[in-house]
């Protein structure tokens, strides 16, 4: 049942993946490619999560944490970019 569920939400979290890649080229203004480079991000966790359940691994879990850090530090970064055209003051 578990195994069924995984393969479900697998589908599920690709094509909000495709979508959020869509808005990311076709977004009309910078913050929704800001916006939509963070959703991205979280598609990517959402992704390892089921595939470390999927495997039973918990090198996944621990990848996931990394493009979790990484992600935040890179959207806190773009979004002052766009701020105050200078990321270091």
């Amino acid at each position: 049942m578990l195994n069924l569920a995984v393969i479900i939400a697998f589908g599920l979290v690709s094509a909000a993946l495709a979508l959020t890649f869509w808005r990311l080229l076709r977004g009309p203004d910078q913050p929704d490619r800001i916006l939509a480079l963070d959703t991205l991000y979280v598609n990517a966790i959402a992704l390892l999560v089921l595939l470390g359940i999927h495997l039973n691994s918990s090198l996944y879990f621990e990848a996931a944490l990394l493009i979790a850090m990484m992600g935040f530090v890179g959207t806190v970064a773009l979004c002052k970019y766009l701020l105050r055209g200078d990321i270091i003051e």
